[in-house]
């Protein structure tokens, strides 16, 4: 038996119990973010209380069964809900804030783009932290940067998503997406990072000046919960957040520059010459 901290020696129980926590730690940290899953199928779940509540309890009791709401799968990409908004915001005024609740038939990616669209808004690079997104999602952002709304697009995803679309979803974003030169010849036009995070924000800047920063709930793809989400024209908070999420940018970034002319050269030679 072992003493604690106050001197009293811990029972063979208690070491047990604190050998379980730590392995239950370590087991959450190798699994990285857990939050992300899918909506099961309601017509497989048995909502009937008689599995767990005695017989002579089930006339009168307590417990109440729980509410699920289904939604049709159309509830689930209709577009008009996510335009309707967006109508309703414009146009941003310098410092304006809104406050949103969503249902969960709501798509907050299809905002996005129901929003640069209504206000004619271009932005010279977007930033976008999901959890998780949706191939429809992923078509929705192509559209905006071959349009002309957005020339830069940095999107980072959870570890969580990575290492379950690896082999799935983000092949289709890597070709869909990294589609082009930046002005200034250095870069392509989309950064992909993963990082162990759960944040769900966009912010950019428009061509006309403004600071558009939007947090809160909500993934890029729908949820089948309620969600919120803040939207802000804000300088100082667009600032903060570039800051910040630039600095993940950098270390967590899955695409490299691509290496031009002699300093190409001299990788080469470097490379197959001289190690």
């Amino acid at each position: 038996m072992a003493e604690n901290q106050t001197g009293k020696k811990a029972t063979d129980g208690q070491q047990q119990r604190r050998s379980s926590i730590y392995e239950g730690d370590a087991l959450l940290g190798e699994l990285g973010d857990i939050g992300n899953f899918e909506v099961p199928d309601f017509n497989d779940i048995n909502l009937s209380l008689a599995d767990f509540l005695p017989s002579d309890e089930m006339e009168e009791t307590r417990y109440i069964l729980p509410h699920f709401v289904q939604y049709s799968e159309q509830d689930f990409v209709l577009y008009e809900n996510a335009e309707r908004l967006a109508k309703e915001l414009k146009p941003i005024s310098e410092g304006a804030r809104c406050d949103v609740f969503l249902a969960g038939s709501f798509i907050f990616g299809d905002f996005i783009e129901a929003f640069m669209r209504e206000n004619q808004a271009h932005a010279e690079e977007m930033t976008i932290s999901t959890l998780s997104l949706s191939q429809e999602n992923v078509d929705s952002l192509e559209g905006l940067m071959t349009h002309g709304y957005i020339d830069k697009l940095n999107l980072i995803i959870s570890v969580y998503f990575w290492a379950h679309e690896r082999n799935g979803l983000l092949p289709y974003i890597y070709q869909h997406l990294d589609i082009g030169q930046g002005e200034d010849g250095t870069g392509g036009r989309f950064q992909l990072a993963v990082a162990g995070m759960h944040t769900k924000t966009v912010h950019f800047k428009t061509a006309g000046g403004k600071h558009i920063v939007i947090h809160g709930s909500a993934n890029l793809r729908s949820s089948g919960s309620i969600e919120q989400f803040t939207l802000e024209e804000n300088k100082k908070l667009y600032d903060f957040y570039n800051e910040q999420f630039k600095k993940i940018i950098e270390k967590y970034a899955t695409i490299k520059k691509p290496i031009r002319n002699k300093n190409a050269w001299d990788i080469f030679t470097r490379k197959h010459f001289k190690d």
